[in-house]
């Protein structure tokens, strides 16, 4: 597990690695930002079933609630817009340290 900021290349080869592999896999992207958000948009994680993950989403303030989130999606379907910052209902107990915002959209990749 990484939480690193990865090309976007080596997201995708892990999901192609994983999918291979057999296992459940989802892709969370950061699709909006407000404030001091530590990473911009496009940033990516990728998951799979278990847990593992590689990528980040906000340098560490959320990645276990997206991981949570990611592995839900994977074993229901669907996609997922969620919204984490200090203005949402998460905020005390999913928040980005920084004072920023960020929305992040979960896939379940086929």
């Amino acid at each position: 597990m990484t939480m690193e900021p990865v090309a976007h290349e080596q997201v995708l080869e892990t999901a192609a690695a994983w999918r291979a592999a057999g296992k459940g896999v989802a892709l969370a992207t950061v699709v909006a930002t407000w404030g001091s958000s530590p990473r911009p948009v496009g940033s990516q994680l990728v998951v799979d079933e278990g847990g593992d993950f590689v990528g980040s989403v906000s340098g560490g303030c959320i990645e276990g609630a997206v991981v949570t989130e990611a592995r839900e999606v994977i074993a229901k379907g669907g996609t997922r817009l969620i919204d984490y910052g200090v203005s949402d209902e998460m905020a005390w107990s999913v928040g980005l340290a920084c004072g920023g915002k960020c929305e992040v959209f979960i896939e379940r990749l086929e």
